[in-house]
């Protein structure tokens, strides 16, 4: 099978009309999303989804062995160390029966965004690239190239390149956001709407691109249309914003695929009509007796809904899912110092609570050892971390990470997560016993400061919020800020 441009896509964006045509469903045309592969191998397996670790290449929970594969970074032939953990990832090659390890041949990143930043709204935990919504989430990674490394230092008309997966509103909820030279080419994909072809203008979500003066590639009519889905590429922005494009590229939707090709996929259901006829990443699915759910059931698939699905694609290009992962919103996050290092049972413990990863935990080294790939052997008592993931088994008060990330020593002690217990001045999260007083700032879920009474009487169990302070025990924080937290 030939391997093309359609599978750097598929790890950004799909063309959503042509999807509908084989998904069978709903007359209404789905939100962008990942266009899925047309490549592969004898034998293959393709894969799409987050990177989660190096040594080798860690996506979907899988291994894949890379001595002999190719890489390719935003169209340009490029190495593994060109990657960075978070970033979405189509992997072409064998998986083997154990269902953990593999062999790549190539390896393909794309972005979804990359230009300047339009607007920052640190509320709503989202900022708009060059009209695009992106949406920042627990399983989001900055690079540690901001400062700090979050949303608070990313800066209005910075250059960022946005790696993630859209939803069912055709939001880009991101994966890793990462800072970028001036001069860096701007690129962007999207289903083009209110073509104008006197103008020689499209609308890519709230973007206005000219392609008055852009090269089209692999237009079959050698024309663009309402409904393509595309990748516009520029280096500059006209007076009223537009992107004026040198390339325009059509990409496609699963036009070389085999019957009986492996795939696996992580992304949302953009279209859903039943648990037997849903869409992941753009990408159609239909589940049976024979699906194993895992996470959950299929009363619990729907919109917007985080799944993993895998299986074999039938003639179609339909994936007929043997497993079906439903992924749940991560909501803890802690960071704080590691109490104690279990690496033989791939745990550790922070603020006395007992933290595991596996394979799909995204592991990352942002402190000045800078140790990569890290594994958890790599972490010590003492050092500081920073966890993201929700408890489970539910009310266990462990937390499995979806997120593990070491950063330079520090001294505050952030904590977050579902209320247990109140006793004013004092409430509980995963056991931890936060502590407030006169010096305490309270805040509500719009960042706006309240008073101690407002909080303690707006408080109630299994409500969502964040504390900073000071550890003063292995399950105390002194809280100098708390703050109700909006779950997404």
């Amino acid at each position: 099978m030939r391997i093309s441009k359609s599978i750097a896509a598929l790890a950004a964006v799909v063309a959503c009309t042509m999807i509908v045509s084989c998904s069978g469903g709903s007359d209404t045309v789905p939100a962008p999303v990942a266009p899925p592969p047309t490549g592969g191998i004898s034998g293959n397996g393709i894969a799409i989804g987050p990177i989660s670790n190096f040594g080798s290449i860690i996506v979907n929970g899988v291994r894949y062995e890379t001595n002999a594969a190719t890489f390719m970074v935003n169209d340009v032939a490029a190495n593994q160390a060109d990657l960075s953990v978070g970033q979405v990832v189509t992997v072409v090659g064998t998986i083997d029966s154990n269902g953990t390890t593999g062999n790549a041949n190539t390896v393909t990143f794309d972005d979804v965004v990359k230009g300047p930043v339009d607007s920052i709204d640190t509320v709503a935990s989202q900022l708009i690239v060059l009209g695009q919504t992106v949406r920042v989430s627990p399983d989001t990674s900055f690079d540690d190239s901001f400062s700090p490394a979050s949303l608070d230092g990313v800066s209005v008309a910075q250059i960022v390149e946005v790696s993630g997966q859209f939803d069912a509103n055709g939001d880009i909820v991101a994966t890793r956001i990462e800072p970028k030279p001036a001069g860096t080419q701007f690129e962007v994909h999207g289903t083009v709407s209110a073509l104008n072809v006197g103008s020689m203008t499209f609308g890519l979500s709230n973007l206005v691109v000219d392609y008055s003066a852009a090269t089209l590639d692999d237009f079959p009519s050698g024309q663009i249309s309402d409904g393509d889905f595309v990748e516009a590429k520029g280096t500059t922005l006209g007076t009223s914003g537009e992107l004026i494009a040198t390339q325009v590229e059509l990409e496609s939707a699963l036009p070389n695929t085999n019957d009986g090709d492996r795939l696996e996929i992580e992304g949302f259901i953009t279209r859903f009509a039943s648990a037997q006829d849903f869409d992941v990443a753009g990408v159609p699915v239909t589940s049976g007796s024979n699906t194993v759910f895992e996470g959950g059931t299929s009363a619990d698939l729907g919109l917007n809904i985080k799944v993993e699905a895998e299986g074999n694609l039938d003639a179609a290009g339909t994936l007929v899912a043997t497993r079906i992962e439903i992924r749940r919103a991560k909501v803890v996050r802690a960071t704080a110092n590691v109490d104690s290092v279990d690496a033989a049972n791939n745990s550790l413990v922070v603020l006395g609570v007992t933290v595991s990863v596996d394979a799909l935990t995204r592991l990352e080294d942002k402190s000045s050892a800078d140790v990569d790939p890290m594994v958890i052997s790599d972490i010590n008592a003492g050092d500081y971390v920073e966890v993201r993931g929700d408890e489970f088994p539910a009310g266990s008060g462990n937390v499995q990470a979806t997120i593990l990330e070491r950063e330079d020593s520090d001294t505050e002690a952030i904590l977050q997560g579902f209320v247990e217990t109140i006793s004013d001045p004092s409430y509980t999260v995963l056991g931890v016993d936060i502590q407030t007083n006169g010096a305490t700032v309270f805040r509500d879920e719009n960042d706006s400061v309240i008073s101690a009474t407002d909080f303690f009487n707006a408080l109630t169990v299994n409500a969502l919020v964040k504390a900073k302070g000071s550890e003063v025990s292995d399950t105390t924080i002194a809280a100098t800020e708390v703050e109700f937290e909006l779950e997404f």
